[in-house]
């Protein structure tokens, strides 16, 4: 499944840049960074529940913003981008 995954965090307290950094630490084990706060994400279906959990416990529902987007499986024709790309195709070979 492929999921976008796109949060705004209120950043004008220490706990607000604190949860900002989390919520990047945990979309960067799911997934990689393709703008601030997007993350692109090519995960099962139990990854993406594990996932939402994750976020839900770090973020303030009061003060942060959480968006996720599901293409599903055949999202290649679902995305344009334009400029410089920070994207890595998730067909292609990875080495970490």
């Amino acid at each position: 499944m492929f999921v976008v995954v796109a949060y705004d965090v209120n950043t004008e307290t220490p706990e607000g840049r604190r949860r900002l950094r989390n919520v990047a630490k945990t979309c960067m084990r799911f997934g990689q960074r393709v703008q601030n706060s997007v993350f692109e994400c090519s995960i099962t279906p139990s990854d993406y529940l594990m996932l939402i959990s994750n976020l839900l416990k770090i973020m303030d529902e009061e003060k942060d913003n959480l968006r996720i987007y599901k293409l599903g499986k055949n999202y290649s024709g679902k995305i344009e981008s334009y400029g410089h790309d920070r994207h890595i195709p998730f067909d292609d070979v990875m080495m970490v």
